[in-house]
């Protein structure tokens, strides 16, 4: 019994406590077994959390680096933002992408239906000039030498009189007139666009009259025209003698001049800056000049190259077979630029294919002689089409449209030609269909006749000489 005793009381005799009875020691168990499940529910939660936070940690420097790399791209984006449509030169890019649509595209084509020291004589019929305006205005050949001799003969020692641009009638009769009888000679200067477009009937006739009827290339000039025109009508036999004639401006100064940016990378910038230092002097570089290639595309004034001219053609529906006529100078890089339209329509003429050496040799280094060539070949096209504006269109087109009523006449719209050319992944269809609609808007212009504003130049009696002219035209056809 002691030693029972003993064993429960864990030692001496003199404790003389009760023995724990059986439900306490049970109790302190579940306290101890509770307490130890805690202790590694504990554990477990720790150990847990912990993998749970390192997971974080791990996503954390992965949020951190595509946060930074978002921001380096906001950045780039903000310090090298993407171009705006139309102001890149892409055109290129689209030809080699498309080449084999545009050359497999066998649908229906479109069908014809019905320089310094040339002198005036040189390229106008000087006596039928004076002939034609001779009950109207006295003109004579050259200044009286009386009056040159006030002036040591130079005709640039005269005083100018600036007259301003699309001035009225009525400014020339108080202003310019009375200079005219007090000092018996008058040089305007600048001379091109000095009188508006509305003038009073009797005046608007005497302009119709020296436009459309006085004015009248030289015989020389005339006959080798003509035979130009008879052979490239015999070169156009497989449509019925008729041919489109293409008005290229993309020579060596214009496409430096007009400071637009094409395929030809640093050396071509490199080129232009030398023509322009060349041509212009310190024109380009004056500190309240500012120079826009992309602006310039975008708005349509840079010059069309041969390549987006012969695009533009054939998805207008002008098949490859179509004989062109192309009016030009010495287009820049021609090699070069001139391929993409002979692969694109192999019937290509010019001057200098038509006419012999010989034929051309008296017209050689007189760029307005040539021009005037140009002008005769494309006034007997069935189509002319223009791609920068300038005389010779605007008097071309009014003097097609004098003779011929609603001579067709395809004027681009460079605007969004300059869009459509800068999306390198469009289709060939859809290219297509914007052409045509762009002929179609173009087709509309040219049958349209313009409402007659006063003084404005769009207005252009040149380019638009009806009804204007109207009474010239029923006398000279009835």
């Amino acid at each position: 019994m002691d030693a029972t005793f003993n064993y429960y009381s864990g030692g001496s005799s003199s404790n003389l406590s009760s023995p724990t009875s059986p439900r306490a020691t049970h109790s302190t168990r579940r306290r101890l077994r509770s307490h130890q499940h805690r202790r590694r529910d504990y554990f477990l939660n720790r150990k847990f959390f912990r993998r749970k936070y390192f997971r974080y940690l791990l996503l954390l420097p992965l949020l951190y680096f595509s946060g930074v790399l978002s921001c380096l791209g906001s950045l780039s984006a903000m310090l090298y933002p993407s171009p705006l449509p139309g102001s890149v030169y892409r055109s290129h890019e689209i030809f080699q992408s498309l080449l084999t649509d545009i050359q497999s595209d066998t649908s229906l084509g479109i069908q014809f239906g019905g320089t310094p020291g040339n002198e005036f004589g040189d390229i106008y019929d000087e006596e039928h000039f004076i002939a034609t305006l001779k009950r109207y205005v006295d003109v004579v050949r050259e200044i009286p030498k009386e009056l040159m001799e006030e002036y040591d003969f130079n005709i640039s020692n005269i005083p100018s009189f600036r007259v301003p641009a699309w001035a009225s009638a009525g400014y020339y009769l108080k202003e310019v007139y009375p200079v005219l009888k007090e000092q018996r000679i008058v040089r305007v200067a600048p001379f091109a666009n000095r009188l508006a477009s509305s003038l009073p009937p009797h005046i608007q006739y005497l302009r119709c009259l020296a436009n459309y009827e006085a004015l009248r290339f030289s015989i020389s000039i005339t006959t080798l025209a003509n035979t130009l025109v008879k052979r490239m009508t015999a070169d156009s036999s497989g449509s019925g003698g008729k041919y489109v004639s293409v008005h290229l401006r993309f020579e060596e100064d214009m496409v430096a001049f007009s400071c637009c940016v094409y395929d030809g990378g640093k050396s071509e910038q490199l080129e232009m800056d030398s023509i322009r230092q060349k041509g212009w002097g310190e024109k380009f570089k004056r500190k309240d000049y500012v120079i826009a290639p992309g602006r310039n595309r975008m708005n349509g004034r840079c010059p069309m190259t041969p390549l987006e001219v012969g695009m533009m053609l054939r998805g207008m529906g002008f098949a490859n077979t179509t004989p062109i006529y192309l009016a030009s100078g010495k287009i820049y890089q021609a090699g070069k630029n001139l391929a993409p339209l002979r692969k694109l329509f192999p019937l290509l003429h010019t001057k200098e294919l038509l006419a012999t050496p010989n034929e051309l040799a008296s017209l050689k280094g007189y760029s307005s002689r040539l021009a005037a060539l140009d002008y005769i070949v494309c006034f007997f096209s069935e189509v002319f089409v223009t791609t920068q504006g300038g005389n010779f269109p605007q008097f071309l087109m009014g003097h097609r449209k004098f003779h011929y009523g609603h001579a067709k006449t395809i004027i681009p719209d460079k605007r969004k030609l300059a869009v459509l050319l800068h999306n390198t992944s469009i289709s060939w269809h859809a290219l297509k269909n914007e052409m045509q609609v762009m002929l179609d808007e173009s087709d509309h212009k040219g049958v349209a006749i313009p409402t007659i504003k006063k003084t404005k130049r769009k207005n252009s009696i040149f380019a638009n000489p009806l009804p204007q002219c109207q009474c010239l035209q029923e006398s000279k056809f009835s």
